[in-house]
């Protein structure tokens, strides 16, 4: 065992056991964090706008800030931009986290003295849990690859700006430099199929033992390698050991994935965002991730069925239920307040609370009254795709298909198979008979004959990357959105097959 593995482990002992402390009293940490934050930000552009200093409880807050996205708070994030000191936050943000919108194109979410420890601790205590639940801290000796963002930064408004992978990656530990890979001038290239390839250049005769990154271009990087080499990853790199991903469900993707390795890896499970680190995987045998409650971080929770009501209930982290979906609202030491991150969340504990990701508030199909969610036509893909062994799944999409005449409407699903079932009708069936299942509304709506039965158009392989390329968005931090309320994403991928 090398050094860096060796004194991991009292390191690893250390942090949790200084976590326990929040872990026990929950509602306590939440409560201190804020009156903190209420208490810092009180003489800002915002807070006095907010009437911060007569904020005493969570009450008055709900009275004093509403919910808001991005959009909502699009002022005041411009007048960050333009350098304006003292606007959500004191002083200036130390960066400003890139990442794409739904609606306004570009985000520039501030990042502040105050709050980059949540984005650093979150990750390297991630790894810290995983050696002292496990004792494995080996793959530390080894050289350790995180798929990223450019770490090159722009300045608007006098700070610096950059994806928020990038901004991370200038505050890797100095012990980890030596580790990491690819080089730094590897990973300013831009352009993702370019740098692919010098990565592959780079890392494919390096002791490998910590890959991370979103599953769908950690795939690219492995098919990549194994078509060059004609080795499973396994045999290219004997002492992988660890694989962290965040960003998407992994189940969609797990199969192929595994294949690919050759055996099974141990993993671990993040929450990551712009706006914060949110969770991470804490025990290898339970797949619900910790919510951090003790980071900067006040979390209130909408029921997801009242999200779009003009006053839905908020509550905070000692009111939740275990099994609701809960869009996740944040006010953090960033400057966010009561700020709709998009994502929603189920708990799944409450001793210690600990949270999957169901979805995104944005995505979701409810063109006839179903309101089907991410989280549902991904558990339909997942059981679907258990009773078709032989069949590899690369990447899907849901979008709903209008037609005027009754029953003549349904749900399309666009899907690109590296190998497709044996009996597309057959697998088709199946998948529909599992949103029924899953999903009562939808279940309604065919057996009204208000819906047709979902329809599967299977993409030629290469569409999703073809397409992700031509809106600027292959690699790095980029998902495919799992479903959508309009034909726009739908479209464009058949536009692709067609051209």
């Amino acid at each position: 065992m090398g050094v860096k593995a060796w004194l991991s482990k009292p390191l690893a002992a250390y942090v949790h056991k200084k976590q326990q402390h929040w872990i026990q009293h929950p509602v306590e940490a939440q409560k201190a964090i804020f009156d903190k934050i209420i208490r810092k930000a009180a003489g800002t552009k915002f807070g006095r706008e907010h009437h911060f200093d007569k904020i005493k409880t969570h009450a008055d807050f709900v009275k004093a800030v509403p919910v808001r996205d991005y959009e909502g708070l699009a002022s005041y994030f411009e007048l960050v931009q333009q350098g304006v000191k003292d606007v959500l936050w004191p002083g200036k943000p130390i960066y400003l986290a890139k990442t794409s919108g739904t609606t306004s194109g570009a985000k520039y979410i501030p990042i502040t003295k105050d709050s980059i420890p949540n984005h650093i601790n979150g990750a390297k205590n991630a790894l810290l849990a995983y050696i002292h639940e496990t004792g494995n801290a080996g793959f530390l000796d080894g050289k350790l690859i995180f798929l990223s963002g450019s770490p090159e930064l722009e300045e608007v408004g006098g700070i610096p700006t950059g994806r928020l992978s990038g901004i991370v990656n200038h505050h890797v530990p100095g012990y980890l430099r030596t580790n990491q890979m690819p080089s730094y001038e590897t990973n300013c290239i831009e352009d993702w199929e370019v740098k692919l390839d010098q990565i592959i250049e780079e890392t494919i005769d390096e002791n490998m033992t910590l890959i991370s990154g979103i599953p769908p271009w950690v795939q690219m990087y492995f098919d990549k390698l194994i078509r060059q080499t004609g080795k499973p990853i396994k045999d290219i790199f004997p002492n992988y050991s660890l694989f962290v991903y965040g960003g998407v469900n992994f189940e969609p993707y797990r199969k192929r994935l595994r294949e690919s390795m050759g055996r099974c890896i141990p993993s671990i499970e993040t929450f990551p965002a712009s706006e914060g680190f949110f969770a991470y995987q804490n025990e290898q045998q339970d797949k619900s991730l910790l919510l951090l409650l003790d980071t900067g971080i006040f979390y209130e929770f909408i029921p997801v069925d009242e999200y779009f009501n003009e006053n839905p209930t908020r509550l905070t982290i000692g009111e939740v239920q275990i099994g609701v979906n809960y869009a996740l609202i944040i006010s953090s030491n960033a400057g966010l307040w009561a700020y709709s991150i998009g994502d929603t969340i189920r708990f799944t504990s409450i001793k210690p609370y600990k949270i999957l990701v169901s979805g995104r508030i944005k995505h979701f199909i409810s063109a006839f009254g179903e309101h089907v969610i991410g989280e549902e036509v991904e558990q339909a893909m997942d059981r679907t795709m258990a009773k078709y062994q032989s069949a590899e799944l690369i990447e899907f999409t849901v979008a709903p298909y209008v037609s005027q005449d009754q029953g003549q409407s349904y749900h399309e699903w666009l899907v690109e198979f590296s190998r497709p079932p044996h009996d597309l009708g057959d697998f088709e069936k199946d998948l529909n008979m599992q949103m029924q299942q899953i999903n009562t509304y939808y279940n309604d709506l065919i057996t009204g004959n208000v819906l047709q039965n979902l329809k599967i158009s299977v993409l030629p392989m290469g569409t999703f990357r073809s397409y992700m390329k031509s809106q600027g968005k292959l690699g790095g931090q980029n998902k495919v959105p799992r479903l959508s309320n309009d034909r726009q994403l739908a479209d464009g991928l058949l536009a692709i097959t067609s051209s």
